[in-house]
Parts: structure tokens; sequence; C-alpha cells
């Protein structure tokens, strides 16, 4: 299976605003990352490619923004900015709020700047120091120390189907279950009507793609051998020869 970049252009318009040749990147690695991870059917391509398109906002949110003004921090987070005071110092300032909400938690170490380092990147919004320690392993690149390596064109689409297989979202695409595909990827399910349109936006698109058939097979006899016996010839050529051979005699 592999995913067109026509195909991908149509569906991403944007899809190259936030990263340079990230279109033409993940046509080109499709291929080879659908096979390592098994993803085998036109079903499957669709359920990943619909989480991955709503995760990523179609390459325009490839990077977490955690730019928020103080009152939609309390609206986010209302039990750790109760109030605008405490919401205020980290208004604009998206490494301190990073650190603030994230450190802590999902590997994170307190005191530190994992929450800001490891904030949500690529296809599937990895987060979280243990996630990038967990698609490290996965995929054989060192996400921990760089990153931003999600966000490479050359992996930016291993890194989202590797998340995609690892949080067992593989048994419910492939039941067409997308409710429970969003629970595995997301921990909730946020975003599920979006979630179902780009996954109906997929398969139509799929869907739409001439299946490939085989040439017509020609079968041609083998060259006879040296000491194989002449093939006898049609009545009407022998007519000729023998005419021939008359007339060479006379």
């Amino acid at each position: 299976m592999t995913i067109d970049e026509r195909m991908l252009r149509r569906l991403w318009p944007q899809g190259d605003s936030r990263v340079a040749g990230l279109l033409a990147g993940i046509a080109a690695q499709s291929e080879a990352v659908f096979a390592r991870y098994g993803i085998n059917t036109p079903l499957l391509v669709a359920h990943v490619m619909a989480q991955i398109s709503h995760e990523c906002g179609a390459g325009r949110d490839v990077v977490e923004n955690l730019n928020y003004t103080a009152g939609r921090m309390m609206q986010v987070w209302p039990s750790r900015f109760p109030t605008m005071a405490s919401a205020q110092p980290y208004a604009g300032n998206p490494p301190a709020l990073a650190n603030k909400v994230y450190n802590g938690r999902m590997g994170n170490r307190s005191g530190s700047d994992d929450g800001w380092n490891f904030r949500g990147r690529g296809a599937s919004q990895t987060t979280g120091r243990e996630g990038y320690e967990r698609l490290a392993r996965a995929t054989g690149l060192d996400v921990v120390a760089n990153p931003d390596l999600v966000l490479d064109p050359k992996y930016f689409l291993l890194c989202g189907v590797a998340d995609f297989v690892n949080c067992g979202c593989l048994p419910f695409a492939e039941a067409d279950d997308i409710v429970n595909v969003t629970r595995r990827l997301n921990g909730g399910t946020i975003g599920l009507a979006q979630r179902k349109a780009w996954l109906a936006k997929w398969r139509a698109a799929l869907d739409a793609v001439p299946s490939v058939t085989s040439p017509p097979v020609v079968i041609t006899s083998p060259p006879l051998a040296p000491d194989a016996p002449a093939v006898p010839q049609p009545r009407l050529a022998k007519f000729i020869a023998a005419i021939l051979a008359a007339i060479g005699r006379n």
C-alpha cells in the first residue's frame, strides 16, 4: 500500500506550510512504512491517515502550540490555574507553561525542561518522555536526544504509524471501530466527529484509486530445438512449394 502524493496534496493542501517537503516525504516513505507495520489494506490505511490527519491538523499543527492567554489556561487547566493571578506568569511563555503542566507525569522529571522538550510533536503528537522513549524503541530513532526527528519528512509517517501500532489501534482499525481506535491513540474521544470526517475522506479517496490489473499474458511457443521435427506446413504452402519446384526443374 502506498499514499499517492497528488492525493495527499488534495487532502492536505497546506501540508508543507510548517515542514518543507513533508508531503513528498510521506508519499515516498509510505510503501516501506506500511509494509513494516502490516498496514496492508485500504481500510487500515484510511484509519491510520484519518487519525494522523486530525492529530497534526493535516500538516498545519505538527508541534503543540502552548502560547496561551491566562484566561484560556484557566479554561483548559482549571485545577492548575484557578485564578487569573495563578495563570498570568505563564501567559505567552510556552516553555514555562509546558514544564508547569507536563512535568511530574508521562515520564517527565520534575524541575526539568522535559515538559517543553517532550511536548506534542509529529504525526500523532507524541507527548512526554515516556512517549518519546517508546517511540525510540519502536523505530530505532534517537528521538529522546533529538525530539525534532519526528518532524523530519523521512521519519514523519514512520513515527506516526509506530505510535498508532504501539497504542494498540490496529485490531480496532481492522474491525473498522473508529471509536476505540481514537480511545487507544488519544486516551479519550476528543475530536471524534472530525476523525470520522477524515476517515470518510480517506476511504473515498482510496476507493477512487483504480485497481491495478496485470497486462494480458501473451503465450508464445518456444523455439524448436535444432533436431526437432519440422512442423507440417499448411496445405496451401505445400502447393505453392510444389509449383516453385516444378518451375525450377524446367
